[in-house]
């Protein structure tokens, strides 16, 4: 067999102990230096009692040669007795004739040590360390290459030079603990042995049974574990780099031993002992990082086993239940025999261990397709979060991972037994069709009962028992969303999203049940957490009702339940000003936006076909509704991110509705047809309507929603007239039918948003930027100019005006009616004193002047050019005559009286 294999598993293993053992020793040096330091401000003054120092729950203790455990604080000793030396050399007062000012002054630190010292304290022995874990290597390659050893013989050696290097270390350790030596920055001598010696102990058992097959698989497995198990216990002594060289050896030793057949028993029952004493370790020496490495390596131990055809069950669900009861008698913070910690603290590692073996429960919950062994194994672990969180705080984050992978679990049963969830709305692709997977539904039925009232129940409970305000709402989230949560997955499995009335009871009932648990804790004391929970529950109650809304009607309801939330969340904030509340409003209107982004006409093709009275009107106009109503609510309470998100889900709401209901009126119900020139006219109007109406309201809330809204509308208007109405849906472009002679499109189209247009600008006069009022005043000119255009082209061509040729009699009419359009804005301008209408008049009698002599001279004949002419040239001497004697006559001065002489 070849050596290659263990040649690489020698380097790896024993580049690892060398990078372990330099940490640690350079952890260690650096605390004797400061232990250097200490001592000498120590000697210089005159000795006092230490301070006691609290320990840190789950610190990351440093690297340390010392043997016994960490001391214990002192108690309070008589004034005269001596405090316990802080190392083991002398530090015995200075002589009496010692300068006393010089015992003043404290000495200068230590110097850092320099290259020689490096080289001769550290270096030599890190090499040194590195050196004989090669050596041992080199030497067993030595003896294949050159025949001089048998492979029992090779397999010997090793174990003998593995023990050597054990005993060097516990020999150097015991002998360094008994010297006088002075505490120097120098290296770790006897962990680098020890290090050394399991790293060859790994590699000579792991030779013996890959590359020679002297031990079995199981014999091989088990001293391999033997040995993680040994360098656990070395790292009591040895510290922290041994136990990271343990761990990682015992959770990679079932990968290194394989066979044809696994037996999951065995490996889970190894790793349970492995991670027994990876935890107790981890406690002992209150190593966070420990606890946290077996946790990850654990749970990563599951994967391999779920991928199996044949998945076993039964092993992989002793596994995260061991792992789990392991971790909360360990791990988890003041609960058995876990490190102490301060009431009312959430502490990550406690939480995230359970969470941790949760997931990996939910894992095989979901591999074994929901077989009743594995919901049984996670009903228990979610039973047993509950329970180690009410006894422990510490752990009540891991509440926040149950309901979540209760829901998990629920949500993929759901999904299963519906595999047209998975489906895109164009269909399966060729050849893959989902297939349903049914399981017990008894036995889930009875879980989501036990999981509802047991986090329902509890978080109601769990109210008041803390006086830090976290717990209790967090107990609160989970106990009102896991319900819910419980219920939606329950619906789309039974009902199959479709109407349930006895669904829509259940939710009833669950509403009332959160009201009930509201109004109970509205009536206590006041509490840390009290109010926030209170609300959630409170919210928990109007979700609960959109949800019997939803399951008793049609689908297109769960749109408008979602604003109603809203609007309820907003009024409840009201009530209890927590700005949770407020948030949670704005997250119910991005819920409802996000709903009509997936199908805008919210019912699909269930719209119907009746004007304005149809779908549209609810599904948009509903939600429009609540959220104008959220956001007075919201805005008593100040303006903030929440009360702008809700105002721009009104105004879009608001937007929406009007656009889709006049698309659907336009169009006849069919949504999805080309548009018309009564579609852009009818937005148009009323999307300049909806910007004046916001340019007015925005003056009173001095909203910026308001005000941005009010932008956009203009923009969008904007958009629709000059793409819409002067391009696209043209009718002098396109052929288009504009109906009667009076009342017909380009009323509708041209004239109504002239006025629209100008009443804007009146309303944005003074407001906003001179610039932005004018454009929008000249949008109105433009548009009014161009009905009186396509009125006269109506009266000589008919109803379709792309067709015909243009006479010299429409020629003249053109010249005539801008003239008399002109003649009605002088009139306007100087009835009602305005500036703006006469300059208007001014640019219609300049366009109607240009087309005379460019157009009407080229293109018009006889009488018609010749009338032409005649009319301009009235109309423009009684103008300067109006602009005379109306407008700016000048007044003559009277002339001064005479003076009378005296």
């Amino acid at each position: 067999m070849s050596d290659g294999p263990f040649d690489v598993f020698a380097l790896i293993i024993a580049i690892i102990a060398f990078i372990i053992a330099i940490k640690a020793s350079s952890q260690a040096a650096e605390l004797r230096r400061r232990l250097s330091s200490l001592e000498e401000m120590f000697r210089a003054q005159r000795p006092v009692q230490p301070p006691l120092i609290p320990a840190d729950v789950w610190a990351d203790a440093p690297a340390t040669t010392s043997a016994a455990p960490p001391p214990l604080v002192p108690q309070a000793e008589p004034e005269a007795e001596a405090p316990p030396p802080l190392v083991t050399e002398d530090i015995s007062p200075p002589p009496l004739e010692a300068s006393t000012e010089a015992d003043a002054t404290p000495p200068l630190p230590a110097p850092a040590p320099g290259f020689e010292e490096r080289l001769g304290t550290r270096w030599v022995v890190w090499i040194g360390g590195l050196a004989l874990a090669l050596g041992g290597f080199f030497m067993v390659r030595y003896s294949i290459e050159a025949g001089l050893l048998g492979p029992g013989v090779r397999v010997f050696l090793g174990g003998v030079f593995a023990l050597a290097l054990l005993g060097a270390g516990e020999w150097s350790r015991r002998k360094e603990s008994i010297s006088n030596i002075a505490a120097l920055p120098i290296a770790n001598i006897p962990a680098i042995l020890t290090a050394a010696g399991t790293a060859v102990a790994f590699a000579t058992i792991y030779a013996a049974y890959a590359l020679y097959g002297f031990l079995v698989p199981a014999t091989a497995f088990v001293l391999l574990g033997l040995v993680a198990l040994g360098t656990l216990a070395a790292a009591l002594l040895h510290g922290p780099a041994l136990a990271g060289l343990g761990v990682v050896g015992a959770f990679v030793t079932p990968i290194l031993v394989s066979s044809g057949k696994p037996d999951y028993w065995a490996l889970y029952i190894y790793l349970a002992v492995v991670t027994a004493a990876s935890f107790g370790l981890a406690r002992i020496r209150l190593w966070r990082w420990l606890a946290v490495t077996t946790i990850a390596f654990a749970v990563l131990w599951i994967f391999p086993g779920l991928e199996a055809s044949d998945l076993q069950v039964a092993p992989h669900a002793f596994h995260v239940i061991a792992g789990f009861v392991l971790a909360a008698l360990l791990v988890v913070c003041g609960f058995m025999f876990g490190p102490t910690i301060e009431d009312g603290e959430i502490e990550p590692v406690s939480s995230g261990s359970l969470g941790a073996y949760l997931f990996g429960a939910m894992l095989i919950v979901l591999s074994s397709a929901h077989a009743d062994l594995a919901l049984i194994a996670f009903t228990l672990l979610v039973g047993a979060t509950l329970l180690v969180a009410w006894r422990a705080p510490a752990a009540t984050g891991a509440l926040g991972a149950a309901a979540a992978t209760v829901f998990v679990v629920f949500a993929e049963w759901a999904v299963r037994a519906n595999p047209d969830m998975l489906v895109l709305p164009s269909g399966p692709m060729a050849g893959i069709a989902p297939t349903a997977i049914d399981s017990a539904v008894t036995l889930h039925l009875v879980m989501a009962a036990i999981f509802a009232a047991g986090f329902g129940i509890a978080g109601f409970l769990a109210q008041g028992r803390s006086n830090s305000a976290i717990i209790p709402v967090v107990w609160s989230v989970a106990g009102v969303a896991t319900p819910i949560a419980i219920l939606v997955a329950l619906y789309a499995r039974i009902a199959h999203l479709d109407r349930s009335i006895p669904f829509a009871i259940l939710a009833v009932l669950l509403a009332a049940a959160f009201g009930a648990a509201t109004e109970a804790l509205a009536r206590r004391e006041t509490r840390p957490g009290a109010m926030i929970s209170t609300a959630l529950f409170a919210t928990g109650t109007l979700g609960a009702l959109a949800l019997a809304l939803t399951f008793a009607l049609e689908k297109g309801w769960l749109t408008i339940a979602l604003a109603l939330m809203s609007l309820g969340t907003a009024w409840i904030s009201m009530q209890r000003p927590i700005p949770f509340l407020r948030w949670l409003a704005a997250i119910f209107a991005g819920l409802v936006t996000a709903r009509i982004g997936y199908d805008p006409r919210i019912v699909g093709d269930a719209v119907g076909t009746t004007p304005i009275f149809n779908w549209l009107l609810w599904g948009y106009g509903l939600p429009a509704a609540s959220f104008w109503a959220a956001s007075l609510f919201l805005r008593r309470r100040g303006d903030d991110a929440p009360l702008r998100m809700v105002e721009s889900a009104a105004i879009l709401f608001t937007a929406l509705l009007a656009f889709m209901e006049i698309r659907h009126f336009a169009t006849g119900g069919d949504v999805t047809s080309a548009p018309s020139l009564l579609e852009c006219a009818l937005q148009a109007c009323v999307t300049l309507a909806m910007a004046i109406g916001l340019e007015r309201l925005r003056l009173r809330s001095r909203s910026v929603v308001h005000n941005v809204g009010a932008v956009v509308l203009t923009v969008i208007a904007g958009l629709v007239s000059v793409f819409g109405l002067l391009i696209l849906e043209n009718p002098l472009l396109w052929r288009t039918d504009v109906g009667g002679a009076v009342f017909n499109l380009l009323l509708l189209g041209y004239a109504l948003p002239a006025v629209l247009m100008l009443l804007l600008s009146y309303a944005v006069a003074g407001e906003r930027g001179k610039a932005y009022a004018n454009t929008i005043a000249g949008g109105a000119l433009l548009f009014a100019l161009i009905y009186v255009t396509l009125e006269i082209r109506r009266f000589h061509h008919g109803p379709i005006l792309s067709s015909g040729a243009t006479t010299g009699a429409e020629q003249y009419t053109y010249s005539i009616g801008w003239l008399g359009f002109g003649v009605v804005l002088l009139g306007v301008g100087i009835l009602v004193n305005s500036e703006r209408a006469r300059l208007a008049s001014a640019v219609v009698i300049a366009l109607t002047i240009l087309k005379a002599f460019v157009i009407d001279m080229s293109t018009l004949t006889g009488v018609y050019r010749a009338l032409s002419f005649m009319c301009l040239g009235i109309v423009l001497v009684a103008i300067g005559w109006l602009y005379q004697r109306i407008l700016f006559r000048r007044q003559i001065a009277p002339p001064p009286a005479p003076q009378t002489s005296t």
